[in-house]
């Protein structure tokens, strides 16, 4: 049970209402474990489609070949997910504002890998025609409805837990879950294609990691369901403060720090999507890696980004999140293209120089930007507004960028355009890195903090 001594600091009238909470180290380590997990959850769920799309197109896409429209279908069906995101963020970003923080994680997590372990269950296209891809695409939307809710859920629990000064430490591990989760997906994947024969990867192997999904959220929601919410909300209900309408407040009167969020998750999930999510395939279709190889080559990376994100999460409690931010946002700028350029040599020297560039640039993003956003919102609003932001540009930006980048290299043959593609989302999101503020070491905003201080300013 977690136990919290809340203390409301105060500089008089028109402060900024800022409230700091003192929770037991192990507490918060369960905390932060139980919000990491459900993000491995999402990430692997969502890591396993992008590596066996290929055995999806043969079982459940109408015609089942490899080569013309199946794969498209495929990559689009996949997508039909981000179309849904931005509604899940409405509907349980502010209900978490609403009810808790704990009791809409509980439902994200199981909803996410329900939604996964059925996919696994489906029935091919050759058994039951059509039906088979359009429960594919329902199980699809219901994933990404759950996953509006999560990620923004999850990262104003390890907030509202860690202390002022290491939330950069402690939210680190949330993106440390999310890098886990593709490690794990891509890990597992290839261990089956190593150890079954292809008949059986494409007759049922490519099941197996979705069936996994099943057990691994009811783990995530058994240590979920182990703790109180979060002692920033629990306060907020002590005090009679939680919003009756989060969604109109966040709409009408906290708008500026969505626009913020959207600002700053723009180029971060371009980053993300492309490095993460775009790479297998432009290895292995632009630069003319074997897949098996490509694979091998991102889970390098991956790896490397999880030694090094902690660190980076810790030293932006000591330097502050907006140096690191600033740095990536301008390295970006400025070695996006030419580490493309490197990728498409398709040595290995170029390959591994290429990916250490790209993955060291984002791992600066992904050590600080989980405790950055929950700083834009006041107490009352965190889940919401913060749901909403993040989820509209992940729609609009990050689940565009792979189709996208396949689209500019094919139609410019530049195999490093999608260099220039990042380097321009970061230029646009620089308005948003300059104007944001530090928040290292300093208290969480309360509960209509920034409404305070706007009357304050007047």
């Amino acid at each position: 049970m977690a136990t919290s001594d809340a203390s409301e600091t105060s500089d008089g009238p028109g402060a900024s209402g800022t409230t700091t909470h003192e929770v037991d180290e192990p507490t918060v380590r369960k905390a932060v474990g139980a919000a990491a997990m459900g993000n491995l959850v999402e990430w692997f769920d969502y890591g396993i489609y992008s590596y066996v799309v290929v055995y999806i197109t043969l079982n459940i896409i109408p015609g089942g070949s490899e080569e013309g429209a199946g794969p498209f279908y495929a990559l689009a069906i996949f997508a039909v997910a981000y179309l849904v995101r931005p509604f899940g963020g409405i509907v349980l970003g502010p209900l978490g504002d609403r009810i808790g923080r704990k009791k809409v994680l509980a439902l994200t997590i199981v909803v996410m890998s329900a939604a996964s372990f059925c996919i696994g269950l489906l029935p091919t296209y050759a058994a039951v025609g059509f039906l088979a891809p359009v429960l594919l695409i329902l199980l699809r939307m219901v994933q990404g409805f759950a996953t509006g809710g999560e990620y923004g859920g999850a990262a104003a629990f390890i907030a509202e837990y860690a202390p002022d000064k290491r939330r950069g430490f402690y939210c680190s591990f949330l993106e440390l879950g999310t890098t886990g989760g593709f490690v794990l997906a891509a890990g597992l994947v290839t261990a089956l294609e190593f150890g079954l024969t292809d008949e059986a990867m494409a007759a049922w192997g490519w099941r197996v990691p979705f069936l996994i999904a099943g057990p691994l959220g009811l783990i995530g929601l058994y240590l979920r369901n182990k703790l109180e919410d979060t002692p920033a909300f629990l306060e907020l209900e002590q005090k009679a403060q939680v919003s009756e309408s989060p969604l109109r407040d966040v709409l009408t009167k906290h708008w500026r720090p969505v626009l913020v969020c959207i600002g700053l998750v723009l180029f971060y999930n371009v980053a993300v999507y492309t490095v993460l999510f775009y790479m297998p395939s432009y290895l292995e279709t632009t630069t003319g890696l074997e897949a098996t190889t490509a694979l091998l080559y991102i889970l390098g990376m991956m790896v490397l980004i999880m030694i090094v994100i902690i660190p980076v999460g810790a030293l932006s409690d000591r330097i502050g999140r907006k140096p690191l931010i600033l740095t990536s946002c301008i390295g970006f700028i400025l070695l996006s293209y030419p580490a493309f350029l490197m990728l498409d040599t398709g040595t290995a020297p170029g390959t591994v120089g290429g990916l250490v560039v790209l993955g060291l640039l984002l791992v600066l993003l992904l050590g600080t930007m989980s405790a950055t956003l929950p700083a834009l919102f006041d107490t009352d609003v965190r889940y919401g507004g913060f749901s909403i932001g993040y989820n509209i540009s992940t729609s609009i930006f990050g689940g565009t960028a792979p189709a996208i980048l396949a689209l500019l290299v094919q139609s410019t043959g530049n195999n490093a355009v999608p260099g220039i593609y990042v380097a321009v989302a970061s230029l646009i999101s620089l308005v948003a890195v300059v104007v944001v503020a530090e928040s290292a070491g300093r208290p969480l905003p309360g509960a209509g903090a920034s409404l305070q201080a706007a009357t304050a300013r007047v």
